[in-house]
């Protein structure tokens, strides 16, 4: 279904304009904070209690991205609503079948998040993967799965291999691609991509130096990644309410419209 831009809120059920907003503001925040490539990646969220999905019209920057302007697409990646653009933005069916794939086999999972940040992408191509050197890269010891690269994905035939990649971890290595995070909601992804981005680059930093690596015991590695995982509690939802500031303090809150 299509229709005005303007007429979405109208249109669309409570639940699915708050997340519109929610994921919107995720949006701003990866620009806001540079993880993005220009027009390419993607965020999806879950659209409570269906199974639908909010992405982004392909051709926005994630600097233009508004609780209006995302589009809804099924499980199979068709379209399901569509907001009116003047530039004919629509899905990119690659990042449909990523998105798609990884919310088909996990239930659990209220977001997924995609990138290809210098950093990430230079972690990606490393044998070793992401290494526990830092106390924010330990926070993902054992929550992490790697996937080959088998080039652009644009085949059908790849997500049961990336569903059985990912696994039950919260993030997925692509090798010699990119990142992939996913969270129960899209506080928590943001917060596991953030921290993610920021043991990537420490990463690299860590690498151009002169000297060894010290790496730390692995039951350490293991023990802090338990701290960093509470019972029954999201750690990155503490953070979201200053994140929302951020964004009204940086001009950014039409991301509501």
């Amino acid at each position: 279904m299509k229709i005005p831009i303007s007429q979405v809120r109208q249109v669309v059920s409570c639940e699915e304009w708050e997340m519109r907003v929610e994921l919107a503001a995720c949006y701003r925040l990866m620009s806001l904070y540079g993880i993005t490539d220009m027009i390419y990646n993607h965020i999806s969220a879950r659209i409570p209690g269906t199974d639908h999905l909010l992405i982004n019209a392909y051709g926005y920057l994630y600097s233009e991205i508004t609780a209006s302007n995302l589009i809804t697409i099924d499980m199979s990646g068709e379209v399901v609503l569509q907001p009116e653009n003047e530039l004919g933005y629509v899905v990119n069916p690659a990042g449909a079948i990523i998105h798609t794939s990884v919310h088909k086999a996990r239930e659990d999972v209220g977001c997924v998040i995609h990138t290809h940040t210098r950093a990430g992408m230079a972690v990606s191509s490393l044998e070793a993967g992401l290494l526990p050197l830092t106390q924010t890269a330990m926070r993902f010891e054992g929550y992490v799965g790697y996937h080959d690269y088998e080039g652009p994905v644009l085949n059908r035939d790849e997500e049961e291999r990336l569903q059985r990649d990912l696994g039950s971890n919260e993030v997925l290595v692509l090798r010699n691609h990119g990142m992939l995070v996913v969270g129960p909601t899209v506080p928590e992804a943001f917060n596991r991509c953030y921290w993610l981005e920021i043991a990537c680059k420490v990463q690299v930093d860590a690498m151009h130096m002169s000297g060894n690596l010290r790496l730390p015991a692995r039951e350490l590695c293991q023990m802090t990644a338990k701290v960093f995982h509470p019972e029954g509690r999201l750690v990155g939802h503490s953070a979201w309410p200053a994140m929302l500031r951020l964004l009204a303090s940086s001009g950014a809150s039409d991301f509501a419209t």
